[in-house]
């Protein structure tokens, strides 16, 4: 069903009030704007799907009740973007989370197997894609369209609940859940200015002062974008940034020495000259760590090469996906101090920590038989 209206929102959610599990996925754009624009929820409770429309209907609230309700699951599949969307668009923090994309990790599958693969695996449907370039802020929807969308919830329920039996099975949800909370975890979600230095491309050629600088550079990139509603590369690529933290110029005159710099008005250069100077006044103890590993020797790099290798078997063996259970940056973590590396502690540890230790103290070997690596 398609909901429109404020009287039909709130018949849905009496309704769907009665659900303990519902199936949720959302439609948005964000290629011209800073928030995400909220275009379409879809929720599946029960036998009953609906699509709702957050343009035309102004208060979501009883949609946002059932979301925070945490004695309702609320099953998404790859929920990064849809829980920030909806707390953008609805000031909404879901609580009791699954996510359908996490748990296939843990059951076999790849760590970012696609929703459609999902529904081909465990429903035997294949769903069309014409549908994925779609404006949906564009009103109004016709019906492939809605089905299109309805599609994405459609078959979310069932595979939960096989996913749940199967993990069940495994003796897994243990190892699952917390996965599952730190994913779903709202910090993670909501945005904090002097954070956003920490996903700048290319931060890793920064020293500790010039980070500094890009703290407060790309904290002042985060707030223009937010007060403009625009992407941040539209107000500074993070290429200037970096190269404005490298320079660190005294005054907008040598800030628009830097090519692409030319369009900032002078107001716009007087204030990013006042935040090199945060960044360049910054004490030295509270300067942003730099977080470049060093160079590995060829027989380190020897080591991590093996430890991966006898990864991919634990992996094959489990049906728990390589990269869900260590990075190479975790094995090499593992190498360095065992206590601080995530292979040291919870499942992981069980699943693989603990044979990667035997590895590194000689108690366990590699061979290949018949063209496959086993343990000895």
């Amino acid at each position: 069903m398609y909901l429109s209206n404020q009287s039909e929102l709130q018949a849905f959610c009496e309704r769907a009030g009665d659900s303990r599990v519902l199936a949720v996925d959302t439609e948005f754009l964000r290629e011209k704007t800073y928030y995400p624009r909220l275009c379409l929820v879809q929720v599946a409770a029960g036998d009953q799907i609906a699509a709702i429309d957050p343009i035309l209907i102004e208060d979501l609230s009883p949609l946002s009740a059932l979301f925070e309700d945490p004695s309702v699951t609320k099953v998404f599949h790859a929920c990064t973007q849809d829980l920030e969307v909806l707390l953008d668009g609805m000031g909404c923090a879901c609580a009791s989370v699954f996510d359908t994309q996490l748990a296939a990790a843990f059951l076999g599958m790849r760590q970012q197997v696609s929703y459609g693969s999902l529904v081909e695996a465990y429903c035997d449907v294949r769903l069309p894609k014409a549908e994925a370039l779609t404006d949906w802020s564009r009103r109004p929807l016709d019906p492939e369209q809605l089905t299109y969308a309805e599609d994405d919830v459609r078959y979310l329920t069932g595979i939960y609940e096989r996913m749940m039996a199967q993990l069940v099975k495994a003796d897994r949800l243990g190892w699952v859940e917390p996965e599952m909370r730190e994913l779903t975890d709202v910090s993670h979600v909501r945005r904090e200015p002097r954070e956003a230095f920490t996903h700048l491309k290319r931060a890793g050629s920064l020293t500790r002062r010039q980070l500094a600088v890009a703290r407060e550079v790309c904290a002042w990139r985060e707030r223009t974008a937010a007060e403009r509603d625009v992407p941040r590369k539209w107000v500074l690529s993070d290429e200037i940034v970096v190269e404005v933290s490298k320079r660190m110029p005294t005054s907008p005159e040598r800030l628009r020495r830097i090519r692409g710099t030319e369009q900032l008005s002078e107001r716009v250069c007087r204030a990013l000259v006042e935040d090199v100077e945060k960044g360049v006044a910054c004490p030295a103890e509270k300067c942003p760590k730099v977080s470049r590993r060093a160079r590995l020797s060829s027989e380190s790099e020897g080591v991590v090469d093996l430890m991966y290798a006898v990864m991919r078997v634990i992996s094959e063996k489990s049906g728990v996906a390589t990269q869900l259970i260590a990075t190479r940056d975790d094995l090499l973590d593992f190498l360095h101090d065992r206590g601080a590396s995530r292979l040291g502690r919870s499942w992981r540890w069980e699943l693989a920590g603990k044979t990667l230790g035997r590895l590194l103290s000689g108690e366990v070997g590699v061979t290949v038989k018949e063209g496959r690596i086993e343990l000895l």
